[in-house]
């Protein structure tokens, strides 16, 4: 059993007052934003500043949109990770390999005017702007737990909409049994892209199989904390797929595939032994470099590791392991 998926009551979730203006708490204050009635934690302002100030936050619309969004009852009870964290301490190599280099390498990104190619075995394809892809679809915040295969993982309060409300759009036909999703490639600004010892083949590619894509945890992200994504977290619109390891969670989108076959993701194909291509979250099955079965909580010092015990499917076992009957977890890690 996992932390079971907590369905908020209305008088559990802060004001929404008080969650209009938690942006000019965290200025006046330093502290980071309280949402679902969890105590806040501190947070420095020199990191909160500079992650302001990077990649920019979205056209007028998209801010309005993201800022009226409704809190959903779909959310877990942790208290959530300060602002400069999860603005601050990220990994999207298309940036740079050291987790200061997405917020730091940033600035060139834009992410206005934004497009997505839809294509493959759906009878809607083309060309989709990002106000067509939002167009109706009702926004909202949900706090998940994000677990990095590093084995460190945040509590972040992302704002979107189910995945399966935007891919039911395009009407997958029969055949597709898997989705795509590739990454934006711009070596002009993401300098990542170009790096002479890249990690990866660009651009980066990730893919779910159709039942887990359609499942009603698999979101769409366009904002966090209140604001649109900035560039370090994958503006402007990125996966969330919280009981698989962050990786399977694919920054900024510019193309969907419906597809028969398996895709092959960046990271499995860079190195298929410690990358497969479901990468559940696993506490039992161990990377090849380090155990899985604990986990560093994001703040956490060298003498408070806050490190606590990591558990199956992120703790989202309830709501998901059904799609993995049968299958043996260890060979299709």
């Amino acid at each position: 059993m996992g932390r079971k998926l907590h369905t908020i009551k209305e008088h559990e979730v802060t004001d929404k007052a008080v969650y209009l203006n938690r942006r000019q708490i965290i200025k006046a204050a330093g502290l980071s934003a309280i949402a679902g009635g969890f105590a806040a934690s501190s947070a420095g302002s020199a990191g909160l500043q500079r992650a302001e100030t990077m990649g920019g936050q979205g056209p007028e619309w998209l801010r309005q949109r993201v800022s009226s969004a409704s809190i959903s009852k779909i959310s877990t009870p942790e208290t959530l990770t300060p602002y400069e964290y999860v603005t601050g301490y990220n990994n999207f190599y298309e940036f740079g390999t050291d987790k200061s280099d997405p917020s730091e390498n940033s600035s060139k990104f834009k992410s206005d005017p934004w497009s997505v190619e839809v294509g493959g075995d759906c009878e809607v394809t083309g060309r989709f702007q990002l106000e067509d892809l939002l167009k109706g679809q009702d926004l909202e915040e949900r706090i998940y737990r994000l677990r990095c295969v590093e084995a460190w993982s945040m509590v972040i309060p992302w704002i979107g909409f189910p995945l399966r409300k935007l891919l039911s759009r395009f009407k997958p036909t029969s055949r597709a049994r898997y989705v795509k999703f590739e990454t934006i490639y711009r070596p002009a600004e993401m300098p990542g892209q170009s790096a002479y010892f890249a990690t990866l083949d660009y651009p980066y590619v990730e893919g779910l199989r159709m039942d887990e894509a359609l499942h009603d945890l698999a979101f769409i992200a366009v904002g966090l904390y209140g604001e649109p994504l900035l560039a370090q977290n994958g503006a402007p619109l990125r996966l969330v797929v919280p009981w698989k390891y962050g990786f399977k969670s694919i920054k900024s989108i510019a193309r969907i595939t419906f597809q028969k076959h398996r895709p092959q993701s960046s990271w499995q194909k860079s190195n298929s032994k410690e990358y497969g291509f479901f990468s559940n979250v696993n506490p039992k099955v161990s990377h090849p470099r380090w155990s899985q079965a604990t986990e560093r909580r994001l703040p956490s010092s060298l003498f408070s590791s806050n490190r606590i015990e990591t558990l199956m499917f992120n703790g989202y076992a309830d709501e998901v392991a059904h799609l993995y009957k049968g299958m043996n977890l260890r060979m299709n890690y």
